[in-house]
């Protein structure tokens, strides 16, 4: 294990894509093969039971594997010559029949089916949990007023509510999502040699359908050796999620400076502290999820040029998911693990949030005054009065509510207690609170 495994990839995810699982999925698919096969009497049953007994990923030599790859060119072809010289160990004639009919890739793409199945199991979990949690910290901070804030400047009021919202809206599009994609991806790979099954003669669709019913996957139109959308799309709904909670931890870390001290990550011993500095407390569970966010473009820039497959049997973009793909789902379940830590235990401070709506001393509640004055003056001319008044404000460092008294033009159509009302962020959150409801509602209803 790498030392820096547990900051980036430490997740359940990583279980479903080690070495041992590796080789567990390929041993399941020649273990439910020789099952099928049985079933339709092309194999003999002892044989299958006896093949059946050997496919455990602990009875092979892994580093021998390793080694052997290197030279067939894939992992497969040094798998079958072990686990037959197992099964010879066991049963001479049973030997025989391992790996009846099929090719090295049918059982790379289908053991990568079965991983990606686990992985996606443990990943809706993890989401699962996340939007729970999620959903509790909208509802407590629906009333906490902050800052808007567009191109890193203060924009108008809104909520922290509807912030945290607006993440957990995207999660429930992608927890739809992975919903949708389970049918198309999760599927069997049989197509022997060249994708027409030529092996198994007439019984290929038969074989087909009985290996499916084993493993409990689907069964596509056709063998998909060089066709692989699928991989491609389970690799976006992964660096999807992973984009969306970036975007989160992102946001977060800004409001995390010590000049804006909105929010800060949870506490624990050690977390966050500086080597030098004991002041420190810095958004590593940010930094961690930025980190890996960052990288995971570059994983799927990879598989995009993977998918230019040559014919029936790619000559080098098949080779280059065999790590790539992994390395981003376990990134992601990383993510997915630091994000969860973030926001169950998250602290928020609303008295920040509403003494950082002060420091521009009512310029951000500008725009609701030029809206009312509008009707009297016209929409231009008020914009351009409030405008002015605004940068008064700011040469001379004075409250924007004293010169808006102050004006003749202002005081002609508003009261000094109408501008004071304007002037009230509580009041200016529009359509937040109906925003957030039905984000809620969703949630709660899916939970």
């Amino acid at each position: 294990m790498s030392l820096y495994t547990p900051l980036f990839h430490g997740s359940s995810l990583s279980d479903c894509f080690s070495d041992r699982a590796l080789l567990q999925g390929m041993l399941d698919f020649e273990a439910a093969l020789t099952r099928a096969q049985a079933s339709c009497d092309m194999v003999p049953r002892e044989a299958a039971a006896a093949i059946n007994a050997c496919c455990q990923a602990e009875r092979l030599d892994s580093d021998a594997l390793a080694r052997d790859a290197a030279l067939a060119g894939n992992i497969v072809i040094p798998l079958v010559k072990q686990l037959t010289a197992v099964v010879r160990g066991e049963d001479e004639q049973a030997a025989r029949y391992v790996h009846w009919g099929a090719t090295s890739q049918d059982a790379i793409d289908t053991g990568l089916i079965l991983q990606l199945r686990a992985a996606l199991e443990q990943a809706e979990t993890q989401l699962n949990r996340l939007i729970t949690a999620l959903t509790r910290q909208v509802g407590d901070h629906a009333a906490s007023l902050m800052p808007g804030r567009t191109w890193l400047q203060h924009a108008l009021p809104t909520t922290y509510g509807l912030k945290l919202a607006g993440t957990l809206d995207a999660l429930l599009r992608h927890r739809a999502r992975l919903n949708e994609m389970r049918p198309r991806l999760l599927v069997i790979q049989l197509g022997g040699a060249a994708g027409t099954l030529a092996s198994l003669k007439a019984q290929g669709p038969v074989v087909i359908q009985a290996l499916a019913r084993e493993l409990a996957l689907g069964v596509p139109d056709t063998p998909w050796h060089s066709q692989r959308d699928r991989l491609l799309e389970a690799a976006g709904w992964f660096a999807g999620l992973a984009a969306s909670l970036g975007k989160f931890a992102g946001d977060f870390a800004l409001l995390m400076q010590t000049e804006v001290a909105e929010v800060s990550e949870p506490v624990a011993e050690g977390r966050g502290g500086s080597s030098t500095m004991p002041h420190k407390r810095n958004p590593v569970t940010c930094a961690a999820i930025l980190s890996s966010t960052g990288r995971i473009p570059g994983l799927m820039a990879a598989l995009y040029a993977a998918q230019n497959q040559q014919h029936e049997r790619a000559l080098g973009g098949w080779q280059a998911e065999w790590e790539t793909l992994p390395q981003l789902a376990t990134l992601t379940g990383g993510v997915l693990d630091n994000a969860l830590t973030l926001v169950e235990g998250m602290q928020v401070y609303p008295q920040k949030m509403r003494q950082n709506l002060d420091i521009t001393h009512g310029l951000i509640m500008a725009e609701s005054v030029t809206l009312a004055l509008a009707p009297q003056m016209g929409k231009a001319r008020a914009h351009h009065l409030v405008e002015r008044l605004c940068h008064q404000a700011l040469d001379d460092n004075q409250p924007l509510v004293r010169l808006l008294q102050q004006d003749e033009t202002v005081s002609r159509y508003l009261s000094e207690s109408q501008i004071a009302s304007l002037l009230d962020p509580a009041g200016a959150t529009g359509s937040a609170d109906h925003f957030l409801r039905q984000v809620l509602a969703r949630s709660k209803e899916s939970l």
